[in-house]
């Protein structure tokens, strides 16, 4: 797939933005040296080429009571598509499980799952994903602290 061209002006656009969601045009404007029609009309572009993705603001999980990261490894019984995908629906719709990924190597998903303690990451295995019709068995790694969380790409 190619990539669209972007030029200096992009780049620092797609930095900031990542950095400071909320930044005016205006404000940007200045930051990058161009105007703000000019940013305007950048940003639309960024996001018509699928560079650019919806706005959001990322919440302290401390704060609100989900401040224990577990990394859970799934193993599948099959791999047939409709068990991945009935997989992947349980995973979606479980609001905990903020990120899973189907992996290559030994185990077939890595989810990154947010809870308040052990009590509730054990509800969550127990309960949901062992009891799981496709899921073999997982393994669990507990986060003692995060030395480093960015979600902005290189650019």
């Amino acid at each position: 797939m190619k990539l669209p061209a972007i030029d200096n002006i992009d780049r620092k656009i797609l930095r900031l933005l990542q950095s400071e969601g909320d930044l005016s045009h205006a404000a940007l404007a200045e930051r990058v040296g161009a105007s703000s029609a000019s940013c305007w009309r950048r940003i639309r572009a960024l996001e018509a080429a699928g560079m650019l993705g919806r706005t959001v603001r990322l919440v302290s999980p401390e704060a609100v009571g989900r401040g224990l990261t577990v990394f859970c490894q799934v193993r599948m019984k099959t791999h047939d598509p409709a068990a991945r995908d009935d997989f992947e629906r349980f995973a979606e719709s479980h609001e905990e499980v903020l990120e899973c990924y189907s992996m290559s190597g030994d185990w077939d998903y890595l989810l990154r799952v947010a809870v308040a303690d052990v009590q509730d990451y054990e509800r969550l295995l127990m309960q949901g994903i062992l009891t799981h019709h496709a899921v073999a068995t997982s393994s669990s790694h507990f986060a003692l602290k995060r030395v480093k969380y960015s979600t902005s790409v290189p650019v």
